[in-house]
């Protein structure tokens, strides 16, 4: 499993937005520029952020995106599943059900069920909060 830009940036907007949630909504621009990222990508980005309701925007002068829930309410997991899909090692572990023919019979399966657990396991046990307390206080040197 490799983690796209798309999900690593997602996680550093999300960071980004919850470090400075004293300032209010926060533009794109100041992102960008913190976080040293295109602020083209970072619309992508918040579009999607956007249309499942972790972010919210306000439009015009003083306007930008600030987290709707408190940092503590969104793990790694829901962020990188949103932003790259699924986080199975292998396709017959993508779904709800394991359809594949072979699933009785696969040798390997245990070894891929076991690190998709694993994967499962750290991604929805860290937290935007984790990630900001585990950086300490200061959010003007915050770059991740």
């Amino acid at each position: 499993m490799k983690i796209s830009t798309k999900g690593r940036y997602a996680l550093r907007m999300m960071t980004d937005l919850a470090a400075h949630a004293d300032d209010g909504y926060i533009p794109i621009k100041a992102v960008a520029e913190r976080q040293g990222i295109s602020d083209k990508y970072l619309e992508q980005i918040i579009s999607i952020l956007s249309r499942a309701g972790y972010v919210r925007s306000v439009r015009g002068a003083g306007g930008g995106y600030m987290l709707t829930n408190p940092p503590e309410k969104y793990t790694v997991g829901m962020i990188l599943r949103l932003t790259e899909g699924s986080l199975a090692p292998v396709s017959c572990l993508d779904g709800e059900v394991n359809m594949c023919q072979r699933q009785d019979s696969c040798p390997t399966l245990f070894i891929w069920q076991k690190i998709y657990d694993a994967v499962n396991s750290v991604v929805d046990s860290i937290t935007i909060a984790d990630i900001l307390q585990r950086e300490g206080d200061g959010a003007d040197h915050y770059v991740i």
